[in-house]
């Protein structure tokens, strides 16, 4: 069974008093496989947060259909199942980090014991059983992040659905984060989050999706997208390197930045990497490092949006 699959999904917007049509997703196909971490990639504007209210039936699609768990999306009973992180959410601060989560149980129904101890779990998983008696306005980015996760698990949900679920985070945050969606994943739970944030996704992520003005360009495990054998680039750090060595790197074709006593030279071909130790030995240098780059996901992502400008 499919936790989401969509055909053909489109949606199209009409603007302002002459009606413009704005085509914000463009028949998407997209199937997320049981129990993986899907990272939905795309710049700010390429339909990432419509595809989600598509999904949720926030908003209604112009043409096509999605399944979650193999029910139509229209189905409100589905959504029982269904954990949702917005990308800004609202949160009302008086409340306590437990009256919170309390409130949200109760609305899928639950309470009593099995609701405090739902409450309980969940506190431990975001590291937040210390703040439980805190009012949510007293509360970090970060610590905000977190219990809105916790809202999102209340319903013990089989599809995990979450908008930039990093964004505006520091590095710990996001590491906390991370932490919380491979826990999830160990529970065989399905997690499908949009995030322009490659490093996260590469770290995490079982396949990914890359989005372009409403388009579905690349789908797929990260390695396979970018490969794992091609190398682009090689650094080489010297030192003490005489300044007719630094001419002949430079004539190799090498890009030579100075510093200090220190020289980087950056090769685009890896063939001549010999040729530059060469020289390094006969010049009197001291190799420090020599570090090969391969394609990365960041490379895939900015050769799919080269063409859309900056927003």
């Amino acid at each position: 069974m499919k936790p989401l699959r969509v055909e053909g999904l489109t949606k199209e917007f009409r603007l302002g008093l002459g009606r413009q049509r704005v085509m914000a997703l463009d028949r998407l196909d997209l199937e997320v496989e049981p129990g993986e971490i899907f990272g939905f990639l795309g710049h700010n504007g390429a339909g990432k947060t419509t595809t989600i209210k598509l999904l949720l039936g926030l908003l209604f699609p112009t043409a096509g259909r999605a399944w979650i768990l193999e029910r139509p999306i229209e189905e409100v009973a589905v959504k029982q199942h269904v954990g949702f992180l917005p990308e800004s959410p609202y949160f009302y601060e008086y409340l306590t980090a437990e009256e919170f989560l309390t409130f949200y149980g109760q609305l899928f129904g639950l309470g009593g014991q099995s609701l405090v101890k739902k409450i309980d779990e969940l506190l431990a998983m975001v590291s937040l059983a210390d703040a439980r008696h805190l009012p949510l306005r007293k509360f970090s980015k970060g610590m905000l992040q977190r219990i809105g996760l916790a809202q999102a698990l209340i319903n013990d949900p089989q599809v995990v659905i979450l908008d930039e679920p990093m964004s505006g985070l520091d590095p710990i945050g996001r590491r906390d984060v991370r932490d919380i969606i491979l826990h999830l994943k160990d529970e065989g739970k399905t997690i499908f989050f949009s995030t322009h944030i490659l490093p996260d996704v590469e770290m995490i992520c079982d396949r990914v999706g890359i989005l372009v003005k409403g388009q579905l360009r690349a789908v797929g495990a990260v390695h396979e997208l970018v490969g794992t054998t091609a190398v682009t680039s090689v650094e080489i750090l010297v030192e003490r390197l005489a300044e007719v060595g630094i001419r002949k790197a430079e004539e190799l074709g090498g890009k030579v930045v100075r510093r200090g006593d220190q020289v980087l030279i950056k090769l685009d071909d890896e063939h001549k990497v010999d040729q530059v130790l060469d020289l390094i030995r006969r010049h009197a240098g001291r190799l420090v490092s020599l570090v090969p780059h391969k394609r990365s996901l960041e490379d895939l992502f900015l050769k799919e949006t080269a063409e859309v400008g900056r927003t």
